[in-house]
């Protein structure tokens, strides 16, 4: 027998504790060390970035009493405070980055670009920073500037954060003096995006890019007569969340988007009944904080509708924020394919 549950029900209330709590890598993520990475024998520059993470994480916590005494009370350190791994997808950046984390002492916060503008948005920029700035160390996946509000909330951040003695280590696919090309204009936003730059000492990671394969191929969806059966062959004994998509849309907007990982939580698989293309940005940008909290819990899909590659508009696919939808298409595909044919996602 399948628990059937709908999302669109939930209203999680999360404490600014609970919230904190939630930083840490994803179960896919969760036992990875230096160790159990596998640098490429033909890229040097993967195994020199292990060397350099180790010896950064043997840095963090040094000298107890950092924090915002420091900030006050002592000389600012020249190094900088942070360590920023660029490369290409698939060259193991967030393995090595959860990888730190794991090695490093806490207290730590380990989360998405996107988790730490949503904090921000729930707990006001203040408390985020007195929060953070008691930890040894922070890390950031996924960094990446979509809009000059982000720019400026994160170029605060950092700052602050490095300036109260806290270790910053981030991931992306764009050079930290790169950030926001293409997507606004980003030279009036220029000492913003150099103090970010300022915070981090960079490591290139050269690796086959894997953003040149393209999306794999979504499968077909189920029609809706099918989904019951599908179910409970997939699911019998487990929870499930059941929504119709619309319904599933029209509540996200009520609910904060920090707060999506406890939206899920207890949640074995998903199966939406018509989906259909979102037209909104808006809209579409909270889909993509599920998608990757779905994905980070290797939650599997069963849906009927459109297929995920139809998700998103042509406009949205080729705008502002096209990692972004590419990435979520990328997740939600293989959760379907999961859920579907049995692929591991």
């Amino acid at each position: 027998m399948v628990q059937i549950e709908q999302l669109a029900a939930r209203t999680p209330a999360v404490s600014v504790d609970e919230l904190l709590k939630g930083f840490y890598p994803s179960p896919r993520f969760g036992q990875v060390s230096f160790a159990s990475y596998r640098p490429d024998p033909n890229q040097p520059s993967q195994a020199a970035a292990v060397k350099a993470l180790e010896a950064f994480a043997g840095g963090v916590g040094a000298g107890d009493g950092d924090g915002l005494f420091k900030k006050f009370f002592t000389k600012k350190v020249a190094t900088r405070a942070g360590m920023y791994l660029d490369g290409g997808f698939g060259v193991g950046k967030t393995h090595l980055l959860a990888s730190l984390w794991h090695a490093a002492p806490g207290p730590k916060a380990f989360g998405t670009f996107v988790e730490y503008t949503n904090l921000v948005g729930a707990l006001s920029f203040r408390k985020t920073v007195e929060a953070l700035s008691h930890y040894k160390l922070v890390c950031i996946d996924e960094f990446e500037l979509d809009d000059p509000g982000d720019t400026v909330l994160m170029s605060r951040l950092m700052r602050e954060l490095a300036d109260a003695g806290v270790k910053l280590a981030a991931t992306s696919n764009t050079l930290p003096g790169s950030l926001g090309d293409g997507r606004f204009a980003a030279v009036d936003f220029a000492r913003e995006i150099q103090v970010l730059a300022d915070q981090f000492d960079v490591i290139r990671i050269d690796g086959e890019d894997f953003r040149h394969r393209g999306l794999p191929a979504a499968p077909a969806p189920l029609k809706n007569s099918q989904l019951a059966a599908q179910m409970k062959a997939e699911f019998d004994g487990k929870t499930v969340a059941e929504d119709e998509f619309s319904s599933l849309i029209g509540h996200l907007a009520g609910v904060h988007p920090s707060r999506y990982r406890q939206l899920i939580d207890g949640i074995d698989g998903v199966v939406w009944r018509n989906v259909e293309t979102i037209t909104e940005q808006a809209v579409a940008l909270r889909f993509v904080v599920l998608a990757d909290r779905l994905y980070d819990k290797d939650v599997p899909i069963l849906a009927s509708g459109v297929p995920f590659d139809k998700l998103f508009t042509d406009e949205m696919m080729h705008g502002g924020y096209t990692k972004k939808y590419f990435r979520a298409v990328s997740r939600l595909t293989a959760l379907a394919r999961e859920g579907q044919n049995h692929e591991p996602s």
